[in-house]
């Protein structure tokens, strides 16, 4: 017999809260800092500095991806210390943005996504025997979160 902890695991209601707390941190970054697409068209930036259009768009997807990836985990094992290192990197998630172009504190907001990449990175390694899928599913963030922290390197560099 599946005992109710389990059924809800299994059920896709699960995964709202994780969509939850996705939306949370992204909206953290949005509500939180008016005018950051202004903001960030007058930085001093790298000529490979992606505009800021594309920004919605990618983080849009990640986030989707983000939620599912924790979700999975959850629906196999319940609350877990991977999931404690997944919330952690989420909130530095949520934090950046008003770091960076709320207080216009690059050097912080670096070590902020430094600290990110790292929990990511640690994210990935404990899902990993969980769900595979879960970790590969976070991968792309990481790859956007390394670039990101070379963008914000690189931005506090030249401003």
């Amino acid at each position: 017999m599946t005992t109710a902890p389990a059924l809800r695991r299994s059920s896709w209601w699960g995964l709202l809260p994780f969509a939850a707390a996705v939306t949370v941190a992204a909206l953290l970054g949005v509500l939180g800092v008016s005018g950051t697409s202004a903001e960030y068209q007058n930085l001093e930036q790298p000529s490979w500095a992606p505009p800021s259009w594309l920004f919605g768009p990618v983080w849009t997807i990640l986030y989707a991806m983000i939620a599912v990836a924790g979700w999975l985990v959850w629906r196999r094992t319940g609350w877990n210390r991977a999931l404690t290192v997944y919330a952690a990197q989420l909130t530095l998630n949520a934090i950046w943005t008003p770091i960076f172009f709320g207080f216009g504190r690059y050097g912080l907001a670096l070590a902020d996504i430094v600290a990110m990449w790292i929990l990511i990175g640690a994210t990935i390694y404990l899902f990993r025997p969980i769900s595979r899928t879960a970790a590969w599913l976070l991968v792309p963030y990481w790859a956007w979160v390394t670039f990101a922290t070379a963008l914000n390197a690189a931005i506090w560099s030249a401003n």
